[in-house]
């Protein structure tokens, strides 16, 4: 998976529209290959990004979960840590 992407799923407060968004855009580069598309496939992949943003807040309002909803400043902590190790100098 791309790196890029963040799971959106069960976090209190819910996913903005914001990151739904940048999760469709860096997919939809991650399958075009692209970062920018050239002026020929611009409309296309707007409106790709658009569709996956779309079908995405769907899913994410449709999904089920009994786990209580995660912190985001906390998994945010944790990635940090994971990072660090990781990373880390010898």
């Amino acid at each position: 998976m791309c790196r890029n992407i963040h799971t959106l799923h069960n976090f209190e407060p819910a996913a903005t529209d914001d990151e739904v968004g940048a999760a469709a855009l860096q997919y939809v580069r991650k399958i075009s290959g692209s970062t920018k598309p050239s002026q020929a496939n611009a409309e296309a992949f707007d409106r790709a990004v658009a569709e996956i943003a779309h079908i995405t807040r769907h899913l994410l309002e449709d999904l089920v979960t009994t786990a209580p909803p995660k912190d985001r400043e906390v998994e945010a902590q944790k990635a940090k840590e994971r990072s660090a190790r990781r990373f880390a100098t010898a």
